[in-house]
Parts: structure tokens; sequence; C-alpha cells
């Protein structure tokens, strides 16, 4: 899922603010498919079958894709790579592996520390500074993902650590992809990355399969949830959410992106039947209240705690 700390704003125009609000809420229902299926299959095949209803989806525009792909410069070309690979396929397979392990609320609000996780590798990719100032985000984040993560934050179990671990891993491949994702829109459309993205993402969970000897078989009772996951959080969510930012401020946008956790929350209490205790709620609200603190930070200071340079192919490029 994209990082809501990467905008392109137009001012003046319509604000479209109810459509980031829209597609957050869309990602924070995926826990109604996502979890029975987590607790079935293996989370490759729920995966590798999500991305071929995917790739049939963005089939009509994978041929002019992949011709711009080889046109491009080659690290345009590793940054897909790693894109589709990573940030797709294997993000996407640590996600689910997190629902089959742990509950369905804690994964999907840990991917709010996506916008920090996403700071921090923009820093260390594009040889920025990290002021002091991030610090002040970084630190409670940390400590509201860690009260969030386990019910007993003194008495960690095994099992908590890795499901938590794996949600962890999947919002730091989906940062990645996000900062790579600004050096290859240098020469390529976000259409073309969107169907690249879930090509080779399709491509690296042909490989892992045979490799781990998982396999992707499923019953056709499954196949119904797995093109409702691909369509309504997947590709839809995805749509709605860039159309959204191209008018929608950054402030705006991060405010409305609160309705993926609180949906995911209100889903998995009301209709998985499960819950949280309470300093696991207090872990909620300090992750939301730092995300949305460091994305009001970014928008208004004049010294943001991560200085990104618009161009950051350039800055890629000034490093190599």
């Amino acid at each position: 899922m994209p990082d809501p700390t990467t905008r392109d704003l137009h001012a003046g125009r319509v604000d479209r603010t109810w459509l980031i609000a829209l597609a957050a809420g869309l990602w924070g229902l995926s826990a109604i498919w996502r979890d029975p299926l987590a607790k079935q299959y293996p989370s490759v095949a729920i995966v590798f079958w999500e991305h071929v209803v995917l790739v049939v989806l963005v089939s009509p525009w994978l041929v002019g894709a992949v011709r711009a792909l080889v046109r491009a410069s080659l690290r345009t070309q590793l940054s897909v790579l790693v894109i589709g690979a990573g940030s797709s396929a294997l993000a996407t397979t640590l996600f689910t592996s997190a629902f089959r392990l742990g509950d369905p609320i804690t994964p999907q609000v840990l991917q709010k520390l996506q916008p920090l996780i996403a700071l921090l590798l923009a820093a260390l990719l594009l040889g920025e500074r990290l002021r002091g100032s991030f610090a002040l985000f970084a630190v409670p984040a940390v400590a509201g993902a860690w009260l969030l993560s386990f019910p007993d934050p003194f008495a960690v179990s095994v099992s908590n650590l890795y499901a938590a671990g794996l949600a962890l891993g999947a919002a730091a491949l989906w940062a990645a992809g996000t900062v790579l994702g600004r050096a290859a829109s240098a020469e390529l459309t976000f259409r073309q990355l969107t169907s690249l993205r879930f090509a080779v993402g399709l491509v690296a969970l042909a490989v892992i399969a045979p490799v781990t000897g998982t396999s992707v078989r499923i019953d056709v009772g499954a196949a119904g949830n797995i093109v409702v996951l691909a369509l309504v959080p997947g590709l839809l969510a995805l749509l709605l959410y860039y159309r959204g930012l191209r008018t929608t401020p950054a402030s705006r946008a991060t405010l409305a992106e609160l309705a993926f956790p609180v949906t995911a929350a209100v889903v998995g209490v009301a209709v998985l039947g499960r819950s949280l205790a309470a300093s696991q709620w207090l872990g909620f609200a300090v992750v939301l209240a730092a995300v949305v603190g460091l994305a009001l930070h970014e928008r208004r200071s004049e010294r943001p705690a991560v200085a990104v340079p618009d161009r950051a192919d350039e800055a890629i490029g000034a490093r190599g």
C-alpha cells in the first residue's frame, strides 16, 4: 500500500479529501477477506492469486509499460525490480503472514509507521541529513508501536514478536517502494509503474513458490475472496487514492487516511470478533498522533525533519 507523505498537489483545484478517506477505508476493510484466507492457505498462495487478478486487470497497460521500461535507464529498471519483487510480492506476503500469527487489527495499524520509515529511507538513499526534530516523532511512534503490538508489553511471546516483525517488515518494504518509485517516476508514468509492479511481483511469486516448496493451490470457494481483495482494497483503492492526492493538501490527506486504521479496528472488533487490551488502544493512539504530527510538521515547517529534494531521481543519481 502507498506512503502518505508522497504528494502531487495542484493548488487551486477542487479538493478531493473524501476520495482519500474512501480509499483508506477500503484498505481498512481488507481484513474481512484476508484474515479468513490467511487461516486456510499459505500467504504465498494468497498473494500469488491476488497478483494474477491484478495483472489481468492492468493487462491493457502492460505492453506499453514493458516498452517504456526497456527504454529506461538501468537505475529505473532496478528500481522497478525491487518495487515489484520486494514492495509488492514480498511485502504483501509478509503482511498476510502477520494475520496468520496475530490479530487482524495490529498489522494494519502498524502500517501507519510507513511514512516515518519512508522518510528515514529517503534520507539514507538520497543522502539527506536527518534533523533532531525527527526523533520527536520517531521515538513516540516506536513506543506506541510496541504497546500496540503486544497485549502485555512487558511479557512478549515469540509468536507476537514474530507477527509484529512481519507487519513492520512489510511497512519497510512498502516505504522502500515509495522512495524508489519517486526515482522511477522520472521515466515511467503511474499507470506504467502500477502495471509493472504487479507483473514483476507475479513473476517473483512464481519463483518463490517452488523454491520454498509452497503450493499455490486454492479451493474454488476461496476465489471470490481473492478477487474481491484484489479489486476493492487493491486496485480500486489505489486508483482512488492517487486520484485524490492530485488535488488534496497533505495535512488534510493525512487526516483522511486515519480512516484506514479506524476502519481496521472497527472491522476487527465488530466483524471478526477480536479485541485489544487497554495498552494496545493507548499504543494505537500514540502511533496515529506521532504520524499525523510528523506529516503536519513536514507540511508546515520551514525546517522539515528530513529535507527530501523535489527530484529524487537526481539525488539518487548524484550519489551513484
